[in-house]
């Protein structure tokens, strides 16, 4: 065979024995059976860094299904957080609804987020010293809210994620890094929080970044939310895509052996 032949092989054989395995999973919090998502490479039975993933403020949908398997494609064991319950996922405005009563009761945010980190954390595929989260939207509150939590968390990462917290000085648990990727014009998250969000960082001592892209609003890695900027929450192109290789960098650093 001839070798430039061969080193195609070599190149693209790991790519053709890859499969990714989707595929959902019931746990228990409490007395509440939650229903989250799990996606991972199944070529290989290694241990790998892994990531939580938290949904958007309708629960777990193709979204979060969608960047589970982009992740695991990548090479990380990846499972999908679900915070409302199995069966739990309203739409608009009844959605508004259930993620305030989250966001007004943070310890039943945090218990819920850590059952299923707990989920994650059991799982035979994951180096548990190699372990981030993050989220969409209200999923971006959370997964600072898990971090405030304490969480044995590498590092987290907010998309578009609210970013106002009731008890600041909670940042002083955040045992890893903080990615807030924001939308410059986001109408929802007022320039107060973000000025609070980073005197928070600041005091606790968090190595932290925060990204605002220019011309983005709410929601602008949605492509369902339509390119409507004045309605204050619209798919931006540019900046989803700017933000996921925001996030694959930071990853990558976060992760280095």
């Amino acid at each position: 065979m001839k070798p430039f032949l061969i080193s195609i092989l070599v190149t693209i054989a790991p790519l053709l024995a890859a499969r990714i395995v989707e595929k959902p999973f019931e746990y228990l919090n409490g007395d509440v059976t939650c229903e989250g998502w799990a996606a991972y490479d199944d070529s290989t039975t290694s241990k790998r860094p892994s990531v939580l993933i938290v949904h958007q403020w309708t629960g777990v949908s193709d979204n979060e299904k969608m960047r589970a398997r982009m992740l695991a494609e990548l090479g990380y064991n990846v499972f999908v957080a679900d915070v409302y319950g199995k069966g739990v996922r309203p739409q608009p405005p009844a959605s508004g609804q259930e993620a305030g009563k989250y966001k007004k009761d943070r310890a039943l945010l945090r218990d819920r987020l850590k059952t299923a980190l707990s989920v994650l954390v059991k799982d035979s595929r994951t180096d548990t010293s190699r372990v981030a989260c993050i989220g969409y939207c209200f999923g971006g509150t959370a997964a600072i809210e898990l971090a405030r939590g304490g969480a044995a968390l590498k590092g987290v990462v907010s998309f578009h994620g609210g970013l106002d917290s009731p008890t600041p000085a909670d940042g002083k648990n955040i045992k890893g890094k903080v990615l807030a990727l924001h939308g410059a014009d986001d109408p929802f998250v007022p320039a107060a929080d973000i000025a609070a969000f980073e005197q928070e960082m600041k005091d606790a001592g968090v190595d932290y970044k925060l990204v605002q892209y220019p011309g983005a609003v709410h929601a602008f890695t949605q492509k369902a939310a339509g390119n409507d900027n004045s309605k204050g929450a619209a798919y931006n192109e540019a900046a989803d895509k700017a933000s996921w290789d925001e996030m694959k960098t930071f990853f990558s650093k976060l992760f280095a052996n």
